[in-house]
């Protein structure tokens, strides 16, 4: 039985290449979510086929890592020429809560039960391929860099690595990106907002771990924070810095860095 009262999905006819898009009624959200995906070619004849659910930051939705990163493309050119092995990529929308919902439980909505449960379960419904067997990864920059390494971290059993790109690494830094005063996100709970304290909460079942950011990057201080934290802390993980901004410029180019990692890891 379908988790969804409602689920519309493109037709294949009119689909761009390797890509297809999901609209529920979302559970957590209480209204429609939205989900650009990524399939391999031959996805319809594979068993247990990994799944990375892929974040977007502040302002954008689920078109903008395939139509302004090209994150099907790269994929898809990854997967053709053997570098990584094919996986299905998950591009949802944050929930579309004013500026950026932080991927956070709401009083109004959940945002994190809607990554962490909608998404997935949307995506085995519609590519049988795609399993509760199936290995589950998260990644994703800014706004979505915090989703991934917060989610990650806090529900670590189910995913088996996590990659970041120029991450917000606690609630607060939202300030920097959104209009609206952070009172107004109306959070049901305020404990565990930031990512070292799932890290340290779950730090036995804490999947392998990575995360980068630009040496010019708004957020660079708070990456280097957390990469100090972490070392501090005794917990294994990766922390990479290379030239760039804030920028789609740069999440372009290290989107790489998170499917060979990824790669290394199905």
């Amino acid at each position: 039985m379908s988790r969804f009262r409602t689920t519309e999905l493109s037709d294949p006819a009119f689909e761009p290449d390797h890509l297809r898009f999901i609209t529920v009624k979302s559970p957590a959200l209480n209204g429609r979510g939205d989900i650009a995906l990524f399939l391999p070619d031959g996805w319809e004849s594979m068993e247990e086929l990994p799944l990375l659910t892929l974040l977007h930051g502040v302002y954008g939705s689920h078109w903008v890592w395939p139509f302004k990163g090209g994150a099907h493309v790269t994929a898809h050119e990854m997967i053709q020429s053997g570098e990584i092995r094919p996986i299905a990529i998950a591009m949802p929308s944050d929930g579309l809560w004013r500026e950026g919902s932080g991927y956070l439980p709401h009083k109004m909505a959940d945002y994190e039960s809607w990554i962490v449960d909608d998404v997935p379960a949307a995506v085995m419904e519609d590519c049988p391929a795609v399993s509760g067997n199936s290995k589950h990864f998260i990644a994703g920059l800014s706004m979505g860099g915090y989703g991934a390494l917060r989610l990650g971290a806090k529900y670590a059993e189910q995913y088996s690595a996590i990659s970041a790109h120029s991450s917000i690494t606690d609630f607060q830094q939202l300030e920097k990106f959104v209009e609206e005063p952070l009172t107004d996100y109306k959070l049901a709970g305020d404990r565990g907002l930031s990512a070292i304290h799932w890290m340290q909460t779950n730090r036995d079942q804490l999947p392998p771990l990575r995360f980068d950011c630009g040496v010019d990057d708004i957020l660079i201080e708070e990456n280097r924070e957390l990469h100090q934290q972490l070392e501090a802390a005794g917990i294994e993980h990766s922390y990479q810095e290379f030239p760039g901004e804030h920028a789609w410029e740069y999440w372009i180019e290290h989107l790489r860095d998170t499917l060979r990692f990824i790669g290394r890891h199905i």
